[in-house]
């Protein structure tokens, strides 16, 4: 189905071309000043030069192949030679029954269908979750959501740090406190336990209770190196209690996300690309892109366009242990293995940026992944709180994620029980609902790649540029559906029929924006402006039910345009808040 703005652009390039003119100058955009008109189209003044003819004459010549247009109500033309534009109200109706009955609401989908990967939440097992790790799983989930919505086949990979130092340093503090355990005792032959020594709130306390000592005493750190070494090179009983942190750890990590509204489609993790390095990087080495230097193997990624210094990308350390780049270098083979994708992009904070620009040379360079294949990097920016500053807990803390959800959610269900007489339990349900809508929206409202306040009273109210006043929307429109049903009226009848006043005219158009809306979210990776649109698309549905008797309405196929309408409006937003990973409740 065609956007709205492309049968105005093919009716202005007609007549163009129709007055002998090049039908390129026939582009049409949303007029800059709504008090004059809805669209305007300034070919005319491109064309003046071309033609050595004043804009306002090609404008009128234009302007006159309009005159019976199954489009325009006006076209007229303004010095010095632009060309005003409105809809007519039955087209514009006509246009959203098409809408109403499209799959996508106009949305086009993917002639092609591309394989894409994101790599987004990142999180390091054996260690809760933090505020840090927010935006990754909200941006990348929605990403996600829009590319499949277009139609692709996105897949979402977790991207687990579990093969790190961190293992190393929970194993050696577990053998100080633990010695007895049969995992460290290297005569064993036996089965291990099937259950785990720990559980995540004693996992969760050993690991910061190891970085501590660690950073004060060499010899335990060289002892966590050693147990790290021993780990990777397959040590049964270490092994063992791999496993189980692994086990302990993603059941919590999972559980969080769950809350979240995010979902994998992998729980892939570093451990899963370390059998692929010894020949990725034997490779290197016969190809003669990787070479020593002062101990370490690097390969050169720097290029003569660069402005700035890129290091070489480093391959394994003089003591041939492997690093960050070598795991995410390893992955891009496991993931063209597996998957053979179109694009893999990574959801993750901007200052990793230069990480990212070794690694993707170094795969290309290398011939790890075919010339068209896209890397992509999303770099996000910082959540801070009101101060301008990384946000914290009250005590100056990292902020445990749970701590946050809850935090918001106590907010949502305060205000909800303050305005509502309702019981305890449905308005702690409404209030998780809401609660998420709050730190999503708050999040993705913002442009991925910029910095933002998150601040707790503005996310959550119910006024203003919030989730929470976008489902207060969503909730007001069923409510009236509702109504109408509980009173005998029947939703499938009647149809939309041209508008009547102003508002209502407002809202239609702004419905029509969906489809270019997706699309361009999904092209320029930017869920912000799906927020920007629903905000507008809620601000458009309030004004005209301000302004108009909806269900008192006497004209009963009047009434039922108006409830046809708020149809298409509560499946638009509905269908928006699903791509932004959060949902409406039935009532507030």
């Amino acid at each position: 189905m065609k956007k709205l703005m492309e049968l105005m652009a093919e009716e202005l390039a007609s007549a163009f071309e129709k007055a002998g003119y090049n039908p390129e100058y026939g582009k049409v955009t949303v007029s800059n000043r709504p008090d004059l008109c809805e669209f305007q189209c300034n070919g005319a003044m491109a064309g003046a030069k071309a033609y050595k003819k004043a804009p306002f004459m090609i404008a009128d010549d234009v302007v006159e192949h309009l005159k019976d247009s199954q489009i325009f109500a006006m076209a007229e033309v303004v010095k010095p030679g632009f060309i005003n534009l409105q809809v007519k109200e039955e087209f514009l109706a006509d246009y959203l029954k098409k809408m109403a009955a499209d799959e996508k609401y106009s949305v086009k989908t993917a002639e092609k269908p591309k394989t894409i990967i994101i790599d987004y939440g990142g999180p390091n097992v054996a260690k809760p979750l933090h505020v840090g790790h927010l935006r990754s799983a909200i941006i990348g989930e929605s990403i996600k959501r829009i590319g499949r919505f277009v139609g692709h086949k996105v897949i979402g990979d977790v991207h687990l740090g579990d093969w790190g130092l961190q293992m190393g340093l929970i194993i050696t503090e577990l053998k100080h406190r633990k010695p007895e355990l049969v995992y460290f005792d290297d005569t064993y032959e036996g089965e291990y336990p099937k259950e785990a020594p720990f559980t995540i709130s004693e996992l969760e306390e050993i690991y910061p209770c190891a970085s501590g000592k660690s950073k004060e005493d060499e010899e335990y750190r060289n002892e966590a190196l050693e147990a790290t070494h021993q780990l990777q090179q397959g040590k049964p009983g270490y092994m063992a209690l791999w496993n189980h942190i692994m086990q302990v750890s993603v059941t919590d990590l999972k559980r969080n996300y769950a809350n979240l509204n995010v979902s994998f489609d992998l729980w892939k993790k570093e451990s899963d690309a370390q059998p692929y390095i010894p020949d990725m990087v034997q490779k290197m080495k016969d190809q003669g892109f990787a070479y020593e230097d002062q101990g370490a193997l690097v390969v050169d990624v720097k290029e003569e366009s660069d402005t700035k210094e890129i290091p070489p990308c480093m391959l394994l350390k003089s003591d041939g242990a492997s690093l960050y780049t070598t795991t995410d270098l390893a992955t891009i083979v496991e993931r063209v293995k597996l998957f053979d994708p179109d694009e893999i992009l990574y959801v993750v904070d901007k200052r990793q940026e230069l990480h990212f620009i070794q690694v993707f040379r170094c795969a290309r360079k290398t011939g790890l992944v075919k010339p068209e294949t896209k890397l992509s990097f999303l770099g996000f920016g910082t959540m801070n709180g009101k101060d301008g500053k990384p946000f914290k807990t009250r005590e100056g803390g990292v902020m445990r994620l749970e701590n946050l959800i809850a935090d918001i959610d106590e907010e949502m269900f305060q205000k909800i029980v303050e305005n509502r007489s309702v019981k305890d339990q449905d308005a702690k349900e409404t209030a998780e609902i809401v609660g998420l809508s709050a730190i999503k929206y708050g999040d993705l409202s913002n442009q991925a790649t910029k910095d933002y306040v998150f601040d707790i009273d503005r996310f959550t109210s119910f006024e203003g540029n919030t989730g929470p006043y976008i489902l207060y929307t969503i909730v007001r429109i069923k409510s009236i559906l509702n109504r109408y049903k509980e009173e005998g009226g029947n939703l499938e009848a009647g149809e939309i029929l041209p508008a009547v006043n102003a508002s209502q005219k407002n809202l239609m158009l702004e419905l029509t924006k969906f489809g270019s809306t997706i699309e361009n979210a999904f092209e320029e990776k930017a869920p912000h402006k799906i927020c920007a649109y629903i905000y507008e698309v809620s601000n458009a549905f309030n004004s005209f039910y301000h302004e108009t008797k909806i269900l008192s309405e006497e004209n009963q196929a009047q009434k039922e345009s108006f409830l046809k309408l708020l149809g298409l409006t509560k499946d638009i937003l509905e269908t928006s808040i699903d791509l932004l990973g959060f949902s409406a409740p039935d009532r507030m």
